[in-house]
């Protein structure tokens, strides 16, 4: 009389035991899981660490540019720029693969929004106008991610890394003025600026992180408001000077 219940509670116990270990197996899928995903985001962290110091180099580089160097310094940073592109962006596409682009986006999109700074800058002082979007992803075209697609840059990064791109258009402007270059490279990027944070101010566009787009527009005001004021003192002083001063 006693087996049946015995055997019923064996039963009870190896069903609660099976649950229990099928259980603890399904969560430990779950930690190797955000372990690996852990891992991955390290890594682009790091990677994108590294795009973001090898792009400031390339920015260093255009800051040595004058009327003399131009060609040679451009040259310098565009080689620069690639080899930035091919070493270490290179990194951040290989550890994205379609969804992981947006889960793990705010560990590489620093990096991203200063390459889109250095590239942007170069593509200034080369030209004299704005590298789009497409232009700056089909130089990404033989950089592939880990499923072998192309990687591109976001209308989000790209954004942000163009606010950035005052800043250093700012100074640009000042040193430009300081070495004497004249008042024409300082009303050049006056302007180009003017449009930049008009277009800015047009755009009602919520971006990833949109507290940072905000920061980022008053910092080109500030910007824009030095440029023009380095401009307007340039003027004044060569309207009450001889050329042969202002310009020695």
């Amino acid at each position: 009389m006693l087996r049946a219940p015995l055997f019923a509670a064996t039963k009870r116990a190896m069903s609660t035991s099976t649950a229990t270990n099928a259980f603890h197996s399904r969560f430990q899928q779950y930690a190797l899981q955000l372990d690996a995903t852990n891992e991955r985001r390290e890594r682009l962290v790091k990677a994108s660490r590294d795009v973001t110091i090898h792009s400031k180099k390339v920015i260093f580089v255009i800051h040595r540019l004058n009327d003399s160097n131009r060609d040679k310094i451009v040259e310098q940073a565009e080689k620069d720029l690639a080899a930035v592109r091919d070493a270490h962006v290179s990194r951040v596409a290989r550890e994205v693969e379609g969804v992981d682009y947006w889960k793990l986006k705010r560990a590489f999109s620093p990096g991203m929004q200063e390459f889109v700074e250095a590239a942007t800058v170069v593509e200034f002082c080369k030209t004299g106008k704005l590298l789009t979007l497409q232009q700056l992803n089909s130089s990404l075209c033989g950089v592939k991610d880990a499923s072998g697609v192309s990687f591109s840059v976001d209308i989000d990064d790209y954004l942000l890394g163009i606010a950035d791109l005052s800043g250093e258009l700012m100074r640009l402007a000042v040193s430009s003025a300081a070495s004497g270059q004249g008042l024409e490279a300082s009303a050049r990027i006056r302007g180009f600026v003017q449009a930049l944070y008009e277009g800015f101010c047009l755009l009602f566009y919520n971006v990833d992180g949109g507290r940072d787009m905000t920061k980022k527009v008053e910092v080109m005001l500030q910007s824009l408001v030095k440029i023009e004021t380095t401009c307007y003192s340039m003027h004044v002083r060569g309207s009450e000077y001889p050329a042969s001063i202002v310009d020695s």
